[in-house]
């Protein structure tokens, strides 16, 4: 034991700089490092950490003097953002982000007691304890900085560049100007603390004055002209489910080799399966701002100027929950989070930092039995899963890591696309599991109901063979991208109740989701002035057209989803 305390007082004497880095470093690297080690995040926050934690060491290089004192007052706000980090995941299982904060503050105080009351076990004060006393120990050995002024000041000069690189880097070289800048230097530094807190209300501050902004202009839209519901003294329940990333060309529903969708084939008969439906766009926000709204390619203004879904379910006296494990609050999702709160009942269930974190799509099963079990007469509820969102492996836990081999996979999946190529039918495999679980649980109801099932967009991954690529890519459009699952399940009463026996003369229409919004008014047989019967694919009147893919702000930019078939059909994996 004194051996050890003499090779720490040795390390420290020489090494008075590292040991004060590893003091900060403790606050938030040690909690992303278990992230990373445990497979439950990638390694970005933990790189973050590293990076920043060099941060606080900047004024101490510059009065050295002052050593112990400015590492105590620096060290107490990234205590407190470290207790933030390490309760959140202690009680939620989740890591603290601006999310976590628009829940705090989105949420009935009083709740919010009672439920981390029922999480608190008495080895979380143990944890807490340890997790203080820790740095304590570590401040104890801080000795004086004996280097040099210049080295100092060059080592403070290292740290700064380090630091506010991302903000040079894409502001003044990448020229994306000043607010970008910043804005992608806060991104950076929400891993480490106390930026975690300080960054992280900063951002929920303006996402929500953005949001608000959205739901100001929609709340001014008039409501749909000439409206009626079919048996509005019905009690009705609808439920839409969105996926994401999810190519129906990987599901053995749809054909595929592999078996991905066991569950969903065993349900085969009770479904309605539409084989030849894409998406107008290849990202989630922008897909959906179509498939939720009035706009389309050629309109994409409507989504600003006509009523959304929610406005319609509204009009027609549904009582609408919308219960969500996408991520809650970030730049990019503020026009889902804006449409979540168009409903009367939100339950958001992901609050990570980061996309490339496990957090499983079983979770909406629980809250979505509640809303079942709820005495509302006619209920909306939208689903909006993770799915097979990229990074793979992070959408399903070990028991459905089933593929493992190059059995079943194409001839040009080489071992070192191998696993990547694995890992999204195992997602799909798993989205299997809580898609055919949420219809199991629908019927269980024997109500009048009905659930529809679609993605977002699809997902290429290295499924065609000329082109050995995974993700997304408007510019470069492939099948794959657009290709999506749609299907839709309906209870013996609803079929009765809407004639559904024509359903499946319709089920190879050449159909596309910007228009999802005429099909769901056909399933809950709503009327209006402005419906459009012939861009329903339910609809007796359906009329096939062009589907446009592309960015409508640049309608130059829009193409014919005939003509990217035409240039790829030779290469895909499979011809459905």
């Amino acid at each position: 034991f004194n051996k050890v305390r003499r090779m720490k007082y040795q390390f420290i004497k020489k090494y008075p700089t590292i040991w004060l880095y590893l003091f900060f470093f403790f606050f938030s690297g040690t909690f992303q490092l278990f992230l990373y080690v445990s497979n439950y995040s990638g390694f970005s926050g933990l790189r973050e950490s590293l990076i920043f934690c060099s941060l606080p060491l900047i004024p101490i290089l510059l009065w050295p003097k002052k050593v112990k004192v400015l590492a105590a007052v620096l060290g107490i706000p990234m205590l407190i953002g470290a207790w933030a980090s390490l309760g959140y995941w202690m009680i939620y299982g989740q890591e603290f982000s601006q999310s976590a904060i628009f829940i705090i503050f989105e949420s009935n105080m009083a709740e919010s007691y009672e439920f981390v009351i029922s999480y608190i076990r008495w080895w979380h004060v143990f944890v807490f304890i340890v997790f203080s006393i820790i740095p304590i120990f570590i401040w104890k050995g801080i000795q004086p900085i004996t280097m040099s002024a210049p080295k100092r000041y060059a080592l403070a000069v290292l740290f700064l560049l380090m630091s506010v690189w991302p903000a040079i880097n894409t502001g003044l070289i990448k020229g994306a100007g000043y607010d970008e800048g910043f804005y992608h230097l806060m991104k950076r530094m929400e891993p480490a603390v106390p930026w975690n807190l300080v960054f992280g209300y900063t951002k929920y501050k303006a996402q929500l004055a953005a949001m608000q902004n959205l739901l100001d202009k929609n709340s001014h839209i008039p409501p749909l002209s000439e409206f009626s519901e079919s048996k509005p003294e019905n009690i009705k329940t609808l439920v839409l489910v969105i996926g994401e990333s999810t190519n129906r060309e990987r599901m053995s529903l749809y054909g595929y080799p592999r078996k991905t969708t066991p569950k969903l084939d065993e349900l085969r008969e009770e479904l309605y399966v539409f084989n030849d439906v894409i998406t107008p766009r290849p990202y989630t926000i922008e897909a959906l701002q179509q498939v939720l709204s009035f706009a389309d390619p050629r309109n994409p203004e409507d989504f600003l100027l006509k009523p959304t879904l929610l406005n319609m379910m509204k009009q027609a006296g549904y009582d609408i929950s919308w219960i969500t494990n996408q991520q809650t609050q970030t730049r990019r999702n503020t026009m889902l989070t804006t449409l979540s709160k168009m409903a009367d009942h939100q339950i958001y269930l992901n609050n990570n930092r980061s996309q490339n974190a496990s957090q499983y799509d079983e979770a909406v099963i629980s809250p979505f039995v509640g809303v079942l079990n709820t005495d509302a007469k006619k209920k909306l509820i939208v689903i909006h899963l993770l799915g097979t969102h990229r990074k793979y492996a992070y959408r399903y836990p070990p028991t459905y890591d089933h593929f493992s081999t190059a059995e079943g996979a194409p001839p040009w999946i080489g071992q070192d696309i191998l696993e990547e190529y694995n890992c999204y039918d195992n997602a799909i495999l798993y989205n299997d599991y809580v898609v055919s679980t949420l219809i199991e649980e629908l019927k269980k109801t024997q109500e009048n109901s009905a659930l529809v099932y679609l993605s977002d967009h699809g997902e290429e991954v290295f499924d065609t063979s000329s082109h050995l690529f995974a993700g997304r890519d408007e510019a470069n459009p492939l099948p794959a991208m657009y290709t999506i699952p749609f299907m839709i399940w309906a209870s013996p009463t609803y079929k009765i109740e809407n004639e559904t026996n024509l359903w499946p003369r319709y089920e190879t229409r050449p159909y596309t989701s910007a228009d999802f919004i005429y099909t769901w008014a056909d399933i809950a047989g709503i009327k209006f002035k402005e419906m459009d019967q012939s861009r329903s694919i339910l609809s007796e009147h359906f009329t096939s057209r062009s589907r446009w893919i592309g960015n409508p702000d640049v309608q130059k930019s829009l193409k014919d989803y005939s003509t990217v078939i035409e240039k790829t059909t030779d290469k895909l994996v499979l011809k459905m």
